[in-house]
């Protein structure tokens, strides 16, 4: 079909959201390795798994074999609310370019969470509505998946609790107010409200903390209280099988146009939208039924999977979770306090490992202010202001697009926009002030928190 055929906003009916999730592990050759008790050495069993998360997400986790489940009516009521969620075609940023490249993306920003994060927050606070829960506990970096989760949670009439990353709780407060307006309790982590919190300040005084040690908290704050489970916003399995919605949506719109995408583009932190965006082509691709050119983005500051290990470690800096088997740069390790974004987990999820380490995605890492570059270019020719986590994979896609100026290559570029960034206007002021800075870590700090790996297997 003629690219003018083609609308600037591609929409899918409410009827056409997605009646299923898809579980990309049910097609995967090589299953990502299971979770590991850290007291046995041995893969972690639902009775072990159900004091942590809720029953129902166990079950997720585990289920390696069904291909689709089922989205309940309550979720599926929900996500009528803002998705499905517009496919946008990058005209103006073509043009600006000067790219013979297709450029699209899925913009995840359409809801007051302002990111993807929502698609799975509504799914795990429903399961523990359904168990009978008080409440739940959980992580948040940049404060996404924070704010998607107080939504969710208001919306089941649940007790949240949400410890942010230290340095963000301060960068960000207007991220922590919208928690706080939907009923969370917010604590900047490490804190001292848990054992492991004041552990972690004792060793490291000052820290402006890591995801690492805020899962940590969550997860003895969960442990500890009668009634509460723990919920994580990226990483796990089921985390990517409910944002499977977004590349289910994506391949929706895309083949009511006759486009196949030849590079599918997403940041990659812990690894949710990337993930998500993915599935279902990568399910074409592990089935043998179509090839593309999958590309992750992480920062240079952050970066599990071109500078980390393929490792079982922790996955939190406390070490009382599970074992994952995942590209990790140590449990330990924490970003520097001047990355802007989220995206600074210190491992990746199990199932992105695992493709990536059988060749079939491909990783390069950013730097901060090249990613902010990037951003701003979009925000005036595409008038929507990125956040951070998402001008990763802008970055990534003008790359492609300016690579296809070279050659004179006609490719279709998809990448995920996850968010809106209207509440990290510090990072902006920073960038626009020439303040903000680069950090890379040398290979001399990253070989000192992979000696701490466990030597499991």
């Amino acid at each position: 079909m003629a690219n003018k055929e083609i609308p600037y906003k591609i929409y899918l009916s409410e009827n056409e959201i997605p009646k299923a999730w898809y579980n990309v592990r049910a097609d995967m050759k090589n299953k990502p390795a299971p979770l590991l008790n850290p007291g046995t050495g041995k893969p972690a069993t639902a009775e072990e798994l159900t004091p942590v998360f809720c029953k129902e997400l166990v079950a997720q986790e585990l289920n390696n074999n069904d291909r689709e489940i089922e989205i309940p009516e309550e979720i599926y009521n929900f996500y009528k609310m803002y998705r499905p969620s517009p496919l946008v075609r990058a005209y103006c940023l073509e043009e600006k370019l000067q790219t013979p490249a297709h450029i699209y993306y899925k913009f995840e920003g359409n809801n007051t969470s302002g990111s993807h994060k929502l698609n799975s927050a509504i799914a795990q606070a429903y399961y523990a509505k359904k168990e009978g829960l008080k409440g739940v506990t959980t992580e948040t970096g940049a404060g996404q998946w924070g704010t998607a989760l107080s939504m969710a949670c208001a919306y089941f009439g649940l007790d949240c609790k949400v410890y942010m990353v230290k340095v963000s709780y301060e960068q960000k407060p207007f991220r922590r107010e919208v928690m706080r307006t939907y009923g969370a309790n917010v604590t900047p982590s490490p804190s001292d409200t848990t054992e492991i919190g004041r552990k972690i300040l004792a060793e490291h005084p000052g820290t402006t903390g890591s995801l690492g040690c805020a899962i940590s908290e969550a997860v003895e704050a969960a442990v500890t209280q009668p009634g509460y489970r723990y919920v994580l916003g990226s990483v796990l399995n089921q985390v990517l099988l409910h944002q499977s919605v977004i590349g289910l949506e994506a391949k929706a719109a895309l083949d009511k146009y006759g486009v196949k995408p030849d590079v599918i583009i997403g940041c990659a932190g812990g690894g949710s939208n990337l993930g998500g965006l993915i599935s279902p082509f990568m399910g074409q691709k592990l089935r043998g039924e179509a090839d593309y050119d999958i590309v992750a983005v992480e920062p240079a500051s952050c970066p599990s999977f071109t500078r980390g290990v393929y490792a079982y470690d922790f996955a939190d800096t406390g070490r009382v979770c599970p074992l994952a088997k995942m590209y990790t740069l140590g449990s330990d390790f924490i970003p520097s306090a001047n990355h802007a974004g989220g995206l600074r987990y210190h491992g990746m999820s199990p199932i992105l490992s695992q493709l990536y380490d059988d060749g079939l995605i491909r990783a390069v890492s950013a730097k901060q202010t090249d990613v902010f570059d990037a951003a701003e270019m979009f925000a005036r020719v595409e008038g929507i202001l990125p956040a951070p986590e998402s001008s990763h994979a802008i970055k990534a896609a003008i790359d492609e697009a300016l690579k296809c100026k070279e050659t004179g290559e006609e490719k279709n570029i998809l990448f995920g926009l996850t968010g809106t960034g209207y509440f990290d206007l510090t990072a902006y002021e920073a960038y626009n002030n020439g303040t903000m800075t680069d950090y890379v870590p040398t290979d001399e700090e990253l070989a000192v928190f992979r000696s701490h790996l466990p030597q499991i297997g």
